[in-house]
């Protein structure tokens, strides 16, 4: 008969040692449980990660992927990436249409803040919260130097209310102060899509009808706390012609879906951090100006062209003698005057503070007809039909030209040229790659014709 201890079954194993005293017998069961247990958390582990790994989440699939996006050559290099990239976004410039269409340079926005507990969510790194923040700011800063006589205001939803951050300003550094305090921000409570829209289209109301009306939303929840039906409030933005975006970072909603389409505005969900910022940045060019339908049903008609003040103002020197401003009541000495009433402004464009003129100076309004007479997209040069006439440097940065064409992977393609030269349309002068990117997204007239 075998001792108490040493019984065979499913917990213990016999083994041939019989100098095994029975006192160690607590100690082996428990060495042999810790090892089952140890075992049975392996492979709960290994389950759960192999469903992870069918199901990831989004912040996994963006950094565990990411080298999927770039492909070496056959040399090892990574620039037939950077140039397939760089051809990317000169295929999208040259389906831009090429004939001229009326836009509003001075613009109005209402930039709508998302900051319901939806937003503490982890599926965007690091959070829905702070990286929305982020990208505010870059919008902002981007889209004052895109539109330097538009304005921009911010309103908050949470709590199930419309909660006022900044005021209408033209001053970027105004409206980046008032999304700076973080903890001011907290997200909690529900949103309010209605009372949100109410707030910026009372904040419009006032505007003239030679600026356009805009509200940007950057919703990240998938419900909408409102006192009241939300399609009147549709109805009055359609009626006072306020257009409305929408950025959604969950999923798609058929509400936010209608306020768009009715208000001629753009809708997106974004799929990813890259995606996101894509969305929200391709709302910085000024929106074509939508035709007005006749009364007795005829066809619609562009509406008529008003004519405005403006002042250019006179620069102050940081040696001039110090003075109120009438904008902050501060004692400076650097400053604008205002040509009509010589009160001091701080910056420029601004509107007056005494007689309400609208001061800018004329770089900024030179700056803010780009988007009306854009750059026309240089011509791709494949070939070189006499080599010995053609300039041997970029007559923008004087930087030599290859002889050889390219044969990497992503120098092929529509609008990409394996010589990399540009050949505008109207001086004939040829530009590298670089000078071409930056003739079109920054400088936004040709060196060569200064068209």
């Amino acid at each position: 008969m075998a001792p108490e201890g040493r019984r065979i079954g499913d917990t213990f194993a016999d083994d041939s040692d019989s100098d095994v005293s029975i006192f160690d017998h607590d100690d082996a069961t428990r060495a042999k449980n810790k090892g089952k247990g140890k075992a049975i958390d392996r492979r709960k582990k290994d389950k759960g990660k192999g469903k992870a790994k069918e199901q990831p989440y989004a912040w996994e699939a963006s950094y565990t992927r990411s080298w999927d996006t770039v492909q070496e050559d056959e040399a090892g290099s990574l620039q037939g990436a950077v140039q397939d990239l760089i051809a990317r976004g000169r295929r999208r410039r040259l389906q831009a249409p090429a004939a001229a269409i009326r836009r509003t340079i001075i613009r109005h926005l209402v930039l709508v803040l998302d900051l319901s507990s939806a937003m503490m969510d982890r599926d965007m790194r690091p959070t829905r919260f702070d990286l929305m923040l982020q990208y505010a700011r870059e919008f902002i800063t981007e889209w004052f130097d895109q539109n330097p006589l538009g304005q921009i205001g911010v309103v908050g939803m949470r709590g199930g209310l419309g909660e006022r951050i900044g005021e209408m300003s033209g001053n970027p550094q105004d409206v980046l102060k008032s999304i700076s305090e973080r903890h001011k921000l907290e997200p909690n409570g529900e949103p309010s899509l209605q009372n949100a829209i109410e707030m910026a289209r009372s904040s419009m109301s006032h505007l003239p009808t030679h600026s356009s009306r805009e509200i940007l939303v950057i919703f990240g929840s998938l419900t909408t706390c409102d006192p009241g039906n939300i399609h009147d409030t549709l109805d009055e933005c359609v009626k006072d012609r306020i257009r409305i975006s929408i950025v959604a970072l969950a999923a798609e909603m058929k509400i936010c879906r209608e306020l768009c389409e009715k208000t001629g505005g753009q809708f997106g969900v974004a799929m990813n951090e890259g995606h996101f910022k894509d969305l929200l940045f391709e709302l910085i060019p000024p929106p074509a100006q939508r035709a007005v339908t006749r009364a007795n049903g005829g066809p619609a008609a562009n509406p008529a062209a008003d004519l405005m003040i403006m002042g250019f103002p006179m620069r102050l020197p940081d040696t001039s003698p110090p003075s109120l401003c009438v904008c902050h009541s501060q004692m400076k000495s650097e400053g604008f005057l205002c040509p009509r009433c010589l009160a001091k402004v701080c910056d420029v464009p601004t509107d007056c503070d005494i007689c309400g003129l609208m001061i800018v100076s004329s770089p900024h309004l030179a700056r803010s007809y780009h988007h009306l007479f854009p750059v026309k997209p240089y011509q791709a040069v494949m070939t070189l039909e006499d080599p010995s006439n053609s300039s041997k440097r970029c007559h923008g940065c004087s930087v030599a030209f290859r002889n050889t064409p390219s044969t990497m992977t992503g120098a092929s393609g529509e609008g990409f040229s394996p010589l990399g030269r540009y050949r505008c349309p109207e001086c004939k002068n040829d530009f590298c790659t670089d000078c071409d990117v930056f003739v079109h997204d920054v400088v936004h007239c040709c060196p060569g014709c200064g068209k």
